[in-house]
């Protein structure tokens, strides 16, 4: 291994734990807490923000950490392993911040990103309406185009950190005939008061119930028009197609950890559990289940790293993307699962992780794209 390499793995490690630590100190003993009010403070944001670990991908000239996409993932495991879904370290990391990265004005990109990187704001992207879902070609939010600046409305759903965010990157139509080259993205600063912009409700959900999912109204918000990310109108859609698989990948990263820690409790909890006078483990079908379903964490595993690689490397493209989401996620659901199943009755009770786990993993076969829409996805590219 070269010198380079092994410097990569250190930090790389140094990140993970202290990941770890940040997980185990400042979210678990409030993970009830963020669950019962249905998101998490503003000041574990900000907490992350000062320990560096806020847009480690970011570079270091807009308030990031200057690393690269494995960075984030590491993140995103610790986070998974640590069975947190209250913050959305995903979206104002992973997801936003390179939206503005890649599309946004020099001026913006240095008013923005520092303070997403240092938690002072949260970041969220309205994409999905209630009457649209995965079609983002039909969307009906407006964007009119009035002398310097935008005028927008339209309602969005199930938003990830509507509640809580500054910040909020606005699929609209700026040309409605048009189709997908109508769609813009706009990004808009935002507060109660901000006149034109309303948060509704906190969505209750069946699982990930601490994570701030929100609905959103625009009526006549008003934005500078310098806030349009790209040089031109039209090409939000386009914007949307090159960064998803990003966001994809994300939740295979999230499908992986998840599939292990599921292991790893069931494991344990088989091998302290008796049944029939002797460990829970030492029956045959509890082995053979356990079998399987690490076979199945070791395969999803391996996948997952090379896609990161892949990306890391500028090589991942949409099909790939688009099998690592679906494939992992529907993975994650049957493994989950199956580990539930070895708990009996105890795996019904919340006070167990892997009901929570498997609650929470539900989702994943619907965010960022239904996996039915990622095989469709994967067929147009055979």
């Amino acid at each position: 291994m070269s010198t380079t390499a092994e410097s990569s793995v250190h930090e790389l490690s140094a990140v993970a734990e202290l990941a770890r630590d940040f997980f185990g100190k400042e979210i678990a003993p409030r993970l009830d807490e963020f669950v019962a009010q249905g998101h998490a403070d503003r000041a574990v944001y900000r907490r992350a923000g000062e320990l560096g670990l806020l847009c480690m991908s970011i570079p270091e000239e807009y308030g990031g950490g200057g690393g690269t996409f494995a960075h984030e993932a590491v993140l995103i495991t610790e986070q998974a392993r640590a069975g947190d879904s209250t913050m959305q370290v995903a979206v104002n990391c992973g997801i936003a911040p390179h939206y503005l990265l890649a599309y946004a004005s020099e001026e913006n990109k240095r008013r923005w990103l520092p303070r997403l990187a240092s938690g002072e704001w949260i970041g969220a992207i309205a994409m999905t309406e209630p009457g649209t879902g995965s079609d983002l070609q039909r969307l009906t939010t407006r964007a009119i185009r009035e002398g310097d600046e935008y005028v927008i409305s339209g309602a969005k759903t199930f938003i990830t950190s509507g509640y809580n965010c500054d910040l909020v990157i606005i699929a609209a139509k700026t040309d409605p005939g048009l189709g997908a080259k109508g769609v813009s993205l706009i990004v808009a600063e935002v507060s109660d008061d901000t006149p034109g912009f309303q948060r509704g409700r906190v969505l209750k959900k069946v699982g990930q119930r601490g994570s701030d999912t929100a609905e959103l109204f625009f009526d006549g918000l008003r934005v500078p028009a310098g806030n349009l990310l790209g040089t031109q109108e039209g090409q939000g859609f386009f914007q949307m197609m090159e960064q998803l698989p990003q966001e994809r990948l994300l939740c295979g990263i999230t499908a992986a950890a998840v599939i292990e820690t599921a292991v790893e409790t069931t494991l344990e909890y088989t091998r302290s559990r008796t049944a029939f006078g002797k460990p829970l483990f030492d029956l045959q079908n509890t082995r053979f289940e356990l079998a399987e379903c690490a076979t199945i964490a070791a395969v999803v595993r391996t996948f997952v790293d090379d896609a990161v690689a892949q990306h890391v490397r500028g090589e991942l493209d949409v099909k790939k993307a688009a099998m690592v989401k679906y494939w992992t996620t529907d993975q994650q659901n049957q493994v989950v699962d199956r580990c539930l199943q070895l708990h009996g009755g105890y795996g019904y009770m919340e006070e167990y992780p892997i009901a929570r786990m498997w609650a929470d993993s539900r989702i994943a076969r619907i965010y960022a794209g239904a996996n039915e829409v990622m095989k469709d996805l994967i067929a147009r590219h055979l």
